[in-house]
């Protein structure tokens, strides 16, 4: 496989807003947690002096791909094949901790993922019920289908998918695997239109449980949470973070983190404290940002995303 396959079109969401937050420093050394297929990353390059310096990361191998490209374009640029969970690891492994002047992350899936019916994201398209982003390892969603119990699947399906009927499309899901495997997305999607008792309009039926499943299976609010606190340790002071939400467990996510650091220590009623003691880590800036109409007659897929940026004070 080489770059030039795996670039399949995709639109970078809220470009132009996220990289005008971002890069405040030309001079600056910038992260960009999830490189997809290098539309952010291109754009803060192009803002950057011959002093500035990115680095990006990503599970997928198709796009690690693309990175490297990229590395062999740009020596500013550097690509790591990890989860952004090990932001503050890598980061200490360059003794850049507290030395980072922006970090941004895009957390949809991006478009070439979703076309790809071999991936196994698309309730559309008939494809193996594979959901990695890092096809290198892990468990499918194939095999998280197969080996979860029940009662965790109901969990899963509530807390990652929000899905009323969490509780009957679970079982439906059991009755038929004691049958037969369960390994094709449209196979899945279509046990599920099955047991759902209510359609939502403008929803296909099996979107909520596709998104607690892919999910589940690659640990992204687990990732998401660990990473927004390890911002906090390898932002300079004045540095900035971008997040870009697609759902709103993202999207909620983010935006207490963003309002805990605001709001500093909890200290009990009536006890005298100093701002100091008080220890406010980030300000937002702004209100949320999302797409216009015109990115959203372009790009259909950006209707849902919110970004939302934060300045590191201390």
């Amino acid at each position: 496989m080489t770059s030039s396959d795996t670039e399949t079109a995709h639109d970078a969401v809220l470009l132009d807003e996220a990289v005008e937050a971002l890069v405040i420093n030309p001079d600056g050394i910038y992260i960009d947690c999830t490189f997809g297929r290098g539309g952010h990353s291109r754009a803060v390059l192009s803002m950057l002096s011959d002093k500035g310096r990115l680095m990006a990361f990503d599970k997928d191998p198709q796009a690690i791909l693309v990175g490297q490209s990229l590395e062999q374009e740009d020596s500013r640029f550097e690509i790591i094949h990890e989860s952004f969970s090990l932001l503050e690891q890598k980061v200490s492994e360059k003794s850049l901790v507290g030395e980072i002047d922006g970090i941004m992350m895009d957390l949809g899936v991006s478009s070439p993922q979703l076309d790809q019916a071999e991936r196994g994201f698309s309730f559309m398209q008939d494809g193996p019920l594979d959901m990695r982003m890092d096809t290198t390892r892990g468990q499918t969603a194939e095999q998280w289908i197969a080996e979860t119990k029940e009662e965790d699947m109901v969990w899963a399906f509530k807390a990652f998918g929000e899905e009323r009927y969490a509780k009957r499309i679970a079982r439906a899901i059991i009755e038929k695997r004691q049958k037969a495997s369960i390994n094709r997305t449209l196979q899945l999607a279509e046990i599920i239109k099955e047991a759902h008792p209510r359609w939502e309009k403008h929803k296909h039926p099996a979107t909520r449980c596709f998104q607690a499943i892919r999910i589940a299976v690659n640990s992204e609010l687990d990732d998401l949470q660990k990473t927004l606190e390890q911002t906090l340790e390898c932002l300079k002071v004045g540095g900035r973070m971008v997040a870009i939400s697609f759902h709103s467990l993202e999207d909620r996510m983010v935006k207490r983190f963003i309002q805990k650091q605001e709001k500093g220590q909890d200290f009990p009623p009536g006890l005298p404290v100093t701002e100091d003691m008080i220890n406010r880590r980030m300000k937002k800036v702004g209100k949320f940002t999302k797409a216009g109409d015109e990115e959203l007659e372009r790009n259909n897929r950006a209707r849902s995303a919110v970004m939302r940026v934060a300045e590191k004070l201390a």
